[in-house]
């Protein structure tokens, strides 16, 4: 009898540990598609913003993470290199990332993107741009490029961007998850009551979901 699982990709754009996260659920689900095939998935990607008050502008990485965390510029160097390297693990190239931008305006065209069905597509689409080519996921020509690339329509993205589109269901919807309790990302929540914290191994991500599946 197949089983289909609801399950939420709570995550940011600007968040690193997210496009990891992200690539090793993905492989997760290939592993419970060989060894559990009566499961199915359906995912959806979530807004949470770690930045919500950056400007349009942005802000330098290395400063930004330093008076965020309180670490210097060598300890950042140390946190990326093992970030690459678990990026790597997983299959994400992770390339310079000279500023931190504001992501509410993908998080907009995420959830239209998800009326279209094309919300998994993007969301790769956007990690990638950031955290592997260093643009920026707020500026509207790279959204609406990326939309495209996604086989979304370029025009109507554009509607979506200059018009404020889904400003309130992203509001709407980064404040419900807050108020369940997630305040770090990326968290993984199945069927709404059980919670995968963090990037994991794809076979921690995998069992997990054989787990709850059979319960």
């Amino acid at each position: 009898m197949k089983k289909t699982l609801q399950i939420d990709f709570v995550s940011d754009v600007a968040c690193p540990w997210c496009a990891v996260g992200l690539n090793a659920f993905e492989r997760a689900l290939e592993q419970l598609k060989q060894v559990a095939p009566d499961i199915e998935v359906e995912l959806r990607m979530q807004p949470f913003e770690l930045n919500p008050a950056m400007p349009p502008e942005g802000a330098d990485t290395v400063q930004y993470l330093s008076e965020k965390y309180g670490i210097d510029e060598a300890q950042i160097r140390v946190n990326h290199k093992r970030i690459r390297e678990m990026g790597a693990a997983v299959g994400f190239t992770f390339g310079e990332r000279a500023r931190v931008w504001n992501t509410f305006d993908a998080h907009r065209l995420l959830h239209w993107a998800g009326l279209q069905g094309r919300q998994r597509e993007l969301k790769h689409a956007l990690l990638t741009a950031y955290h592997g080519q260093g643009r920026n996921p707020g500026a509207r020509d790279v959204l609406v490029e990326l939309a495209a690339g996604v086989g979304l329509p370029a025009d109507e993205a554009a509607r979506v961007l200059d018009s404020g589109a889904y400003a309130d269901e992203v509001r709407t919807a980064e404040r419900e998850w807050q108020q369940a309790g997630i305040s770090s990302v990326p968290s993984v929540v199945v069927e709404r009551r059980h919670l995968i914290q963090g990037a994991q191994p794809a076979e921690v991500f995998a069992q997990a979901l054989r787990q709850i599946a059979a319960g």
